[in-house]
């Protein structure tokens, strides 16, 4: 399929399912049996501080701060459910002997007011086998150009031991205090590449239809909601679109693939959209800062594969969505007209306060925000002392070409002085993105 960026309809806003009322930000969220002390939470985005698939005292000391800047929940990111699902060196794997790292995590959060969630799931073909400690794995055979690597589809017996995984990882979540789990089923990640036709080409009971393609999902997240009682949380991220120009579509594909997670008693869906493997930015927006990426590689194979290849890398593997404040808004308000008795968390381009109330007065349960936190960890209270906040992010998506070897960071907030060529990259795309919000803005 080829790689376009979609460009959302506008569609007819509806009305409020809540009041947005004088509290705004600052009303209590309600996501299942979970009380949130405010509607923020920091969404589940890459850290990259867990080598040795274990928390670090970085991921402690970025969590924590975040919690003690104001937000309702902090989430955890990516934490595979069993070590095929890894698809970076620095990557959680729940497992038993982590639970007491963990638990420090949750505690030091809770101290300081919020929530802890984590994210759970698994990578599917998105390895390598130096990472994950096998040929990776997926809906069906193929080949990764992203890794390079083959891929091996899953065999039917497979299936239900590894969904079991996901109501392991829930059961050792809760014994480390976390009081939320989302559960990846987005992104094309494991349980995407089953619910989408680009990854999935089975011809038995778990391909073909859309019937058959949410089996695999309805399995995994079958096993998460026995695991939480009623006690946990849980919540889903899903993809609206994929990010291709012919890909799936809202009203047969995605709206469908909620509703399917409604019935399952899930209590929150996050609304996102891209696939990390074929339209990355459509995930995250901007331009990939290449030189940024390849300056932090280990591999010299790799590095100097893609430097030699940086038009073919950028025109086709990586190519620029433009961003804009609340991208995926228009989308999302599709879905809660939908299904309005369905609690919906919206992600995606939120940067200031009065943007996060606007997305907040549409019926949203609440709002969920990465690079805010990273640029500001205290951005939520920031937000108490001035409604109007702006946060110093500028969009050169230097923390995500980082973030592919070492921990993510923001260029602003670093104790070393980058390279002279990383510096100017930084600046070129910065400039890029402020002529681009005003050429929308004119």
């Amino acid at each position: 399929m080829e790689k376009e960026h979609i460009q959302s309809a506008n569609v007819t806003i509806p009305s409020p399912r809540r009041g947005q009322g004088e509290g705004g930000i600052f009303e209590e969220a309600h996501i299942g049996p979970l009380t949130l002390r405010n509607r923020t939470i920091r969404s589940a985005a890459f850290e990259s501080m867990c080598p040795g698939h274990e928390p670090s005292q970085m991921l402690y000391d970025y969590h924590t701060s975040v919690a003690r800047g104001g937000v309702g929940m902090t989430t955890v990111a990516y934490a595979a459910v069993t070590e095929s699902g890894l698809s970076f060196d620095r990557q959680l794997v729940m497992r038993p002997e982590i639970i007491p790292g963990l638990r420090r995590l949750t505690d030091g959060i809770h101290k300081e007011g919020a929530a802890a969630g984590i994210q759970l799931g698994h990578c599917g073909n998105m390895s390598h086998k130096a990472i994950c400690g096998c040929i990776p794995v997926g809906a069906s055979n193929g080949f990764n150009l992203y890794s390079p690597t083959i891929v091996r589809g899953l065999r039917r017996d497979e299936l239900a031991p590894l969904a079991k995984k996901f109501g392991d990882a829930v059961n050792l979540a809760r014994e480390a205090g976390f009081d939320e789990v989302e559960i990846h089923c987005g992104h094309g990640y494991l349980i995407d590449q089953f619910l989408n036709p680009y990854f999935n080409h089975r011809t038995d009971e778990f391909g073909g239809s859309l019937e058959n393609r949410m089996r695999f999902m309805t399995m995994c997240v079958e096993e998460a909601m026995r695991a939480a009682k009623d006690d946990m949380a849980v919540v889903c991220k899903m993809n609206m679109r994929d990010g291709l120009k012919h890909g799936v579509s809202l009203e047969e594909h995605s709206i469908p693939v909620a509703r399917r997670l409604q019935q399952l008693g899930v209590h929150a869906l996050v609304l996102s959209g891209g696939l990390v493997s074929a339209t990355p930015m459509y995930v995250m927006r901007g331009e990939m800062p290449l030189q940024t990426m390849t300056h932090y590689m280990d591999k010299p194979w790799l590095k100097y594969s893609i430097r030699c290849g940086k038009p073919f890398v950028k025109k086709l593997l990586t190519p620029t969505v433009p961003y804009e404040e609340a991208f995926f808004l228009q989308d999302a308000l599709k879905f809660r007209e939908a299904m309005p008795d369905m609690k919906f968390i919206y992600v995606g381009g939120l940067v200031c306060g009065d943007k996060i109330n606007e997305v907040l007065s549409h019926g949203f349960e609440a709002v969920q925000m990465a690079r805010s936190l990273l640029n500001e960890p205290d951005f939520v209270n920031r937000l108490k002392e001035d409604p109007h906040h702006r946060c110093g992010c500028r969009h050169s998506n230097y923390c995500i070409g980082r973030m592919y070897t070492l921990e993510m960071a923001c260029h602003q907030h670093l104790d070393e002085t980058l390279p002279d060529d990383l510096q100017r990259e930084i600046e070129r795309i910065e400039k890029e993105q402020g002529n681009e919000e005003l050429r929308m803005k004119n």
